[in-house]
């Protein structure tokens, strides 16, 4: 299979596979059970990473072999999600909750709550969509609110309160 041009996820719970020059689907992902509303393709690894309600899932390009499951305790939808060179990713939630996440070993290592402008409803506190900027140290989120917040970088980390090097349970489904 060549590389796909295009990687999609939908409603209807899959991910899509697209060869642009012949309009057509070249593979259909079905791992997940819920509507996949955000992916993220790694800026230098060769895989991505898509979320549904249920739980985020990691694929190998361009086959598209299921990598692994990351536990996801983020109780929302999630929106929207990035990962940076350094292996962090973000996940943004309908509930305006923004998670970190270790891209290898999938351990959520922080969690933080945006605010909503004065104004606004407590139920304006989503996050729709999410980038890291060049530097990959700041994080811009477009949200519910109407509001563009750019977040940086937590200078006071320390490997204890924020450990890269977490060993997943041996729970995980790996499949």
């Amino acid at each position: 299979m060549e590389d796909p041009q295009v990687v999609t996820g939908s409603h209807d719970s899959t991910i899509k596979f697209w060869d642009l020059r012949y309009g057509k689907t070249m593979v259909t992902l079905t791992h997940h059970k819920k509507s996949v509303r955000a992916m993220a393709l790694h800026p230098t690894e060769n895989c991505f990473a898509s979320a549904s309600a249920e739980n985020i899932k990691k694929f190998n390009l361009p086959k598209g072999e299921f990598l692994h499951n990351m536990l996801s305790q983020q109780k929302t939808i999630i929106n929207a999600m990035a990962v940076n060179e350094d292996g962090v990713l973000a996940t943004g939630g309908d509930n305006g909750s923004l998670w970190f996440w270790d891209w290898k070993s999938g351990h959520n290592f922080q969690q933080d709550q945006t605010i909503v402008q004065p104004g606004s409803l407590e139920s304006e506190a989503g996050i729709y969509a999410l980038s890291y900027d060049v530097t990959g140290s700041r994080l811009v989120t477009c949200e519910a609110d109407k509001t563009i917040k750019m977040w940086k970088e937590d200078e006071t980390a320390t490997p204890e309160t924020h450990p890269l090097n977490y060993k997943p349970p041996k729970d995980i489904r790996r499949f």
